[in-house]
């Protein structure tokens, strides 16, 4: 990925935030200003944003008006946006990569500066005042859950919708703000589950239980597949990171989540909340080719998270792997035909 100059802090927030809070960590190319602005109006928690701006490294002139222009543009937008200029750190990538999504990720979670993040899509809007239920919960000194998440083994789910025609999801000042509001439109069949056609990537959130779950209700992920995708509020440290390999569209985000499940973080669903889909174009072209090569590398990628890396040998080696603490390993690496009969070795 290189040449990738980073520049951490290129804004630092002025307002301070205690460290069990959750940072909303983002990425953003220059032509998403605009919905980055709305992200930060509607959170009122602390933010970390990756934002890339083009740069040849091989150019004579240091700045080049293109790049000149952004940055001018980005600063009249901190400017302008007093929640940007309060509560978000902004760093700033400058790579001839145009999707290099998962580098993006790990720079916006590596500089967040609370225990907590949510890693999330700058597309998607905030809906609901999760954050406060989520503080409660963190700061119960003796709950199960809020130990399991300062321990890092528990991911929290927000699930996340869209609108079957997109020229209505294009607003979000017509959101809904309520789960009521957002289930009137769910049988109204305006709003489905986000990427209903991929239902691999977000179907183990399991929508039906979802929509009839009891107030305040936390259920558990027990249908996890390899291609599940979730925006999950974590520990900032917990499991492993998004491997860098993945560029462009496909696999990228799922490949984040699937390190963190076998390192033995759990899911939890949040059933009062949820993140809408504001619609915008893709490029098609790119996405076509990208998925198809990133299907290739998706494959590759699992044997050596299961094998090649730590979560195998290190259970090994610390003796729990026969226990609870290694269960998503051993399930998901088992599945993989080729490591299908190394597991028991291993053990």
């Amino acid at each position: 990925m290189h040449p990738m100059k980073i520049i951490p802090y290129f804004y630092r927030a002025s307002q301070r935030f205690e460290d069990d809070d959750i940072t909303v960590t983002t990425l953003v190319t220059h032509d998403r200003f605009e919905v980055l602005r709305k992200l930060a109006v509607r959170y009122d928690g602390p933010l970390s944003v990756t934002i890339h701006l083009p740069f040849q490294p091989e150019s004579t002139d240091l700045f080049p008006s293109a790049l000149n222009d952004s940055i001018t543009v980005l600063h009249s937008l901190v400017l302008r946006t007093p929640a940007l200029s309060a509560r978000a750190d902004v760093h700033l990538v400058l790579s001839p990569y145009p999707r290099a999504f998962n580098a993006w990720r790990n720079i916006a979670r590596l500089f967040a500066r609370t225990g907590y993040v949510l890693l999330l899509d700058v597309d998607f809007a905030i809906c609901t005042q999760w954050r406060t239920q989520v503080l409660d919960l963190l700061r119960k000194e003796d709950g199960e859950m809020a130990r399991r998440m300062r321990e890092g083994s528990v991911a929290l789910v927000l699930p996340a919708f869209e609108y079957v025609k997109a020229d209505e999801g294009r607003d979000q000042a017509g959101f809904p703000r309520d789960k009521s509001a957002l289930l009137e439109l769910v049988r109204g069949r305006k709003i489905a589950p986000f990427h209903a056609s991929w239902a691999l990537g977000h179907n183990s959130t399991d929508y039906k239980r979802f929509y009839g779950a009891r107030k305040g209700e936390m259920y558990r992920v027990t249908t996890y597949q390899s291609a599940y995708e979730p925006y999950v509020i974590v520990k900032r440290d917990a499991g492993g990171w998004c491997d860098e390999r993945f560029t462009g569209y496909g696999g990228n985000k799922a490949a984040c989540l699937f390190e963190m499940y076998l390192s033995g973080v759990s899911f939890y669903v949040l059933s009062d909340h949820f993140l809408i889909h504001q619609s915008h174009p893709y490029e098609e072209a790119a996405r076509k080719s990208e998925r198809r090569y990133n299907r290739r590398v998706y494959a590759d990628f699992k044997e050596e998270a299961c094998l090649r890396r730590v979560y195998l040998i290190r259970f090994r080696d610390e003796g729990v792997l026969n226990t609870t603490r290694a269960h998503n390993v051993r399930e998901e690496c088992k599945k993989i035909r080729a490591l299908a009969k190394l597991i028991p070795q291993v053990s």
